[in-house]
């Protein structure tokens, strides 16, 4: 108990308050007694200093040893820990190319260790995901400008009625971007009544309950067993009774058909992949073995390491308050409780040799027969179950997508991402390898900060400065974090708007005129109409290549947005695209251009879709050729044995689904000998023993994706590869109803969605055969069997905190 105490204060006390403290220490030395910046923060920790030299001083004169001790841990912490900051620190006062939270100055560093982007979540006491918000609590913020602090925003934080309160809350996020709402209510059986609002409160019972069963259960115990019985294949497990997808197993007929069925009857490409490790639970029970011999041999040492377990293991599911579902498996979390159970697998042998001593009668012989049987029975058959799907030697797959990203635009381009997944990777290929230095990729997720939208004002790389329209002043801390709709006198909202005006002499205005007056008084900042347009300088578009020579160029684009209101990262991409005004390309990786209603004037341009004023245009025909005929690659996934999980599996459809659209169009077009050559370099260049078209996922999004590559050949004419693809899906489509039959009735229902799926697709699969093998038939429309209704590279919600 007292080392828990001791670790709290650590966490928050000395890491955050301290650091907290030397923040405000510079505010008052900076505002108040104008000195530079940093010089409170050097003041207050050469006090601290001061102050640990006096305790120990006085620790020594008085023969104080645990003060002693404590001062220099204390110390330890302080300076030892706090060092590696500095560099943090003096990074960012560089301004590299990638600054990340721009922790320029004490402040700023408040925030980046308390993970203040990140949000905050209860542990012990706090509300439930149906809780209505009673008030908001706000906090001044400082920023850095003109040469001081200045106070310029508020951190907001809401505050819920002490009726909707109570010990223990495990189903608290309110929020639906990724579902976690919704989660819950399936989970617990909660409906919404006809106005929309939940039926009734969870119970402190079923709080009690989704900790056990998903919190610790599903989302802890599961991957424990991944590491110590087996593991079922890579396919994320999001749902606790699809037996399925990411499940533990051991390998033993008996005991995995009792929990998930029939294991033989899995489809050929759950069955044989390679993250099936068949551990048969024999480092689990090595290491229960080595957990009895240390608890009869020491108890003491057995609390140790038990606490180290702990600590690093269920500690961590309840601090971290996991929301339902997750958008990845979070398994890598909890490592730490791993490694301390493979203390108690190496203790495990002791055990087993001092067992083989009764028999052997013999000190080396029991030693040498422990060795090799406890070597064979776990380190060994972990290395032949797990060390092809931990291998990455030959896969390149991250800076390849990079690439072919990068190499899909035009010079001097803006590519808006959406995530780090997606755009981590494309720094990487610009920063490390030197690709494309000429662009400027933007995470959009990053807009909605000050810092982020300010460094877009400076070169980087090869890249010129962009013009965000809105002075640094202007977007500092909270100020128009959100943009509101509201009409004003004198503009027509039926009439579409110039967005640079909008933007500029609307939004970016401080005229209370051009203001609204909000609920607590304070003025908000407004945009006046939701329909917009930009204007097309025909002579910039044709002379930098905006257009081709045969495009119908608008003289304006115009769009609606659709909601009431636009978040700052949003507000931030129309700034970019209005102050733009064509003179550089501007990309997104999402079709869907930001969800801001683009969507008719983006054109496909490889992987990325560019910004066009061309209504409609699709895919520019000549450019992916040329590009996704030379300049993409594929992550070896020309070569042998290497081997692709599932959200490698998911960038690899992106690839496909790409080749696939390009190859449908050009086809569509007359161009069908060019479709051919594309639909057989993505054919050659993703080996099927790698990744195959037929294939289990989620939702069936896998086989989609090659339903869309199947469709591409018949256009072209290439009925040896939609043969082929055909074949291969209807394959893992057949297998999978086998499979589904198999089960039992509740494991059935379980399923039943992901059968109904398969089944679906079953028929629609033989519709399309028949419909390309009777001659002059039209090709499939929008609702098609095997349509992508939703592109595999889509707009993501930032993720959650649960690290």
């Amino acid at each position: 108990m007292v080392g828990c105490l001791i670790t709290g204060i650590t966490q928050k006390a000395m890491i955050q308050w301290t650091i907290k403290g030397s923040g405000y220490f510079d505010v008052f030395f900076v505002n108040t007694l104008g000195l530079p910046f940093f010089s409170g923060f050097a003041f207050f920790f050469l006090l601290i200093a001061a102050l640990i030299y006096v305790g120990l001083k006085f620790a020594e004169k008085n023969n104080h040893n645990f003060l002693k001790l404590g001062l220099w841990s204390f110390a330890f912490i302080m300076f030892g820990t706090f060092s590696s900051y500095f560099t943090t620190l003096a990074r960012s006062n560089a301004n590299p190319a990638l600054d990340m939270s721009n922790v320029d100055n004490p402040i700023n560093l408040v925030s980046y260790l308390a993970r203040e982007q990140y949000g905050d979540w209860p542990i012990l006491y706090g509300q439930d995901f149906t809780a209505e918000v009673a008030d908001v609590k706000t906090e001044e913020t400082y920023v850095k400008s003109n040469g001081k602090y200045e106070k310029n925003g508020r951190k907001s934080s809401y505050v819920y009625a002490a009726e909707d309160k109570h010990l223990f809350p495990r189903m608290w996020d309110a929020s639906n971007d990724q579902g976690h709402a919704d989660y819950y209510a399936g989970w617990a059986g909660i409906g919404k009544d006809k106005d929309g609002s939940w039926e009734r409160k969870p119970t402190v019972g079923e709080n009690i309950a989704f900790a056990f069963s998903y919190q610790m259960t599903w989302m802890y115990w599961r991957y424990f067993m991944w590491n110590f019985a087996g593991k079922q294949n890579d396919v994320q497990g999001i749902h606790m009774s699809n037996v399925r997808d990411g499940n533990w197993k051991t390998g033993i007929g008996f005991w995995d058909t009792a929990r998930l069925g029939n294991q033989d009857t899995m489809p050929d490409s759950v069955k044989y992949n390679k993250a099936n490790n068949k551990l048969f639970a024999l480092p689990l029970i090595l290491g229960l073995l080595g957990l009895f011999y240390q608890f009869k041999k020491d108890r003491n040492d057995v609390v140790a390491v038990g606490l180290l377990f702990f600590f690093t293991g269920l500690a961590i599911v309840f601090y971290l308050n996991q929301a339902g579902n997750q958008p990845r498996e979070r398994d890598y979390a909890f490592v730490g409780s791993f490694y301390a159970f493979a203390i108690w697998i190496g203790l495990g042998v002791l055990y087993v040799k001092e067992l083989l001593q009764k028999l052997i009668k013999s000190d080396s012989g029991a030693n040498i027969a422990a060795a090799i049987l406890c070597t064979l029975a776990v380190p060994v058959i972990m290395a032949t179950q797990e060390w092809d799907d931990h291998d990455r030697s030959k896969k390149t797959l991250a800076r390849d997508l990079a690439t072919d990203y990068l190499e899909s635009c035009a010079p001097n381009a803006i590519v808006i991402s959406y995530g780090d997944n997606d755009t981590y990777p494309l720094w990487y290929a610009q920063e490390v390898e030197g690709i494309r230095k000429d662009i400027r990729v933007i995470n959009s997720s990053l807009l909605g900060t000050d810092w982020y939208i300010n460094q877009l004002r400076y070169k980087v790389n090869q890249s010129d400065p962009i013009d965000p329209i809105w002075t640094p002043e202007q977007i500092e801390g909270a100020t128009r974090d959100i943009l509101y709709n509201a009409p004003k006198p004198g503009v027509d909202p039926n009439q579409y708007m110039d967005l640079y005006t909008m933007m500029k002499d609307w939004a970016g205005s401080d005229d209370p005129n051009k203001m609204e007056q909000g609920r607590d008084g304070s003025m908000l900042n407004i945009f006046p109409s939701k329909k917009v347009s930009i204007p097309v300088d025909m002579n910039v578009v044709r002379q930098n290549g905006t257009v081709n020579a045969n495009d119908s160029v608008l003289s304006s684009i115009q769009f609606e947005l659709s909601k009431n209101y636009i978040y700052k990262n949003d507000a931030a991409v129309l700034n970019i695209i209005a102050a733009n005004k064509w003179k550089r390309p501007i990309y997104f990786t999402s079709p869907d251009g930001s969800g801001l209603g683009l969507q008719p004037y983006i054109r496909q341009d490889g992987l990325t879709y560019r910004l066009v004023p061309v209504k409609n245009a699709d895919v520019n025909r000549d450019w992916v050729v040329d590009k996704m005929m030379n300049k993409f690659v594929f992550g070896s996934a020309d070569k042998k044995g290497v081997y692709y999980d599932e959200e490698n599996r998911r960038h690899l459809n992106s690839i496909r689904y790409a080749y696939a659209q390009a190859a449908g169009n050009l086809a569509d077009n007359g161009r069908k000998e060019d479709a051919r050559k594309l639909l057989a370099k993505c054919d050659k260049s993703m080996l099927e023993e790698n990744f195959p078209y037929g294939m289990v996922s989620r939702n069936q999004l896998h086989n989609q994706f090659s339903l869309q590559m199947a469709i591409a050949a018949y256009k072209a004419e290439d009925t040896v590869l939609a043969a082929k693809i055909v074949k291969s899906v209807k394959k893992d489509l057949e297998q999978q109803m086998a499979y589904y039959s198999s089960l039992s009735d509740s494991k059935q229902e379980a399923m039943q969605n992901e059968a109904a799926d398969a089944e679906r697709m079953l028929k629609g699969l033989q519709q399309l055969v028949t419909q390309f093998s009777t001659p002059q038939q039209p090709a499939p429309n929008a609702e098609a069997p095997g349509q992508i209704k939703n592109p595999p590279v889509v707009k993501k919600a930032a993720d959650t905190p649960k690290h």
